[in-house]
């Protein structure tokens, strides 16, 4: 991670953060991005994150709709609230991707 921070990139976490066993240690790591480098992904239309109170009916098919809980599970990670990193998340993507 350090070596793309490096480049100048951005990192996106998808809901493997979610995952129990595999995406333990992204939750570690997530603490140590940068705000202005943190982005949001869904994975979509795979891997949907394995700790949805809720799961869908299909659970092979992930959606745009499940981002609040990946959300979530990030902030709790770095220590923040929600509306933080729906803040912080928000911005870089219309920086990233050149949104109004």
């Amino acid at each position: 991670m350090k070596d793309y921070l490096d480049l100048g990139l951005w990192i996106g976490i998808t809901g493997w953060i979610c995952d129990e066993r595999r995406g333990r240690h992204l939750r570690q790591l997530v603490k140590r991005i940068p705000a202005d480098r943190l982005m949001l992904e869904t994975d979509a239309p795979f891997l949907l994150p394995r700790d949805l109170p809720q799961p869908p009916k299909d659970p092979r098919r992930n959606e745009p709709a499940y981002l609040p809980h990946i959300l979530r599970t990030v902030a709790a990670c770095r220590n923040e609230t929600p509306d933080t990193t729906a803040q912080i998340t928000t911005q870089n993507a219309q920086q990233f991707f050149r949104l109004p």
